[in-house]
């Protein structure tokens, strides 16, 4: 039951949202950026970027080996990044912070290691029906990769909260995405999904 999940969600879904992703993310990105995708997985994002913006360099950290990886990738620990001070112009997080029990940490390390931005795409929890649906979303997604799944969802009160802590102002702020086509946009789509642009203060 699983393997069917899986082959609909990739034919159906997974290659449709990760192209319209590509776009978005690369539209907020500064020309000639060096970006950091922290959690990259296979790459698929950040290979999709480079192509809609060549003058975009994207390289990636992991916490597991991926061998198929589209981009270079860098493996680390999960909590401290292995670059310097202010060494890229945007730190990219993709789906990845709640699968971290603390996304401030993860956050204010990305803070360390851009010089003006972090880039992120993740999902908003206001109710317990939005969390049912974003932890089915997750294990379909993620399960068949041995992805750590703390399905530690943030209402846009808390993602608020996190932000300031670490010092960083919304630049830019977009939800309500048309990621999935119609009928998943039904159940999966609605306000579960954001994107903020956050530069540092």
């Amino acid at each position: 039951m699983q393997s069917v999940i899986r082959s609909l969600h990739d034919r159906w879904v997974f290659r449709r949202r990760a192209g319209f992703l590509a776009r978005l993310l690369a539209d907020l990105i500064p020309s000639n950026a060096k970006v950091l995708d922290i959690g990259c997985g296979n790459g698929v994002i950040g290979h999709m970027i480079q192509q809609n913006r060549p003058a975009v360099s994207v390289r990636g950290v992991e916490v597991m080996s991926r061998p198929d990886c589209l981009i270079e990738c860098a493996i680390f620990d999960g909590k401290t990044l292995p670059v310097d001070d202010s060494s890229v112009d945007v730190c990219m997080f993709v789906d990845v912070l709640h699968h971290t029990l603390d996304p401030e940490s993860l956050l204010r390390e990305a803070g360390r290691a851009t010089k003006s931005y972090v880039l992120i795409k993740d999902h908003l929890c206001e109710s317990h029906v939005d969390n049912v649906i974003l932890r089915f979303m997750d294990w379909v997604g993620n399960r068949p990769h041995g992805v750590y799944l703390p399905y530690n969802y943030q209402s846009r009160n808390r993602w608020d909260l996190h932000f300031s802590s670490c010092g960083f102002r919304i630049a830019v702020w977009k939800n309500n995405l048309s990621l999935y086509p119609f009928p998943f946009s039904t159940f999966f789509g609605r306000n579960l999904h954001f994107i903020a642009l956050l530069e540092k203060l």
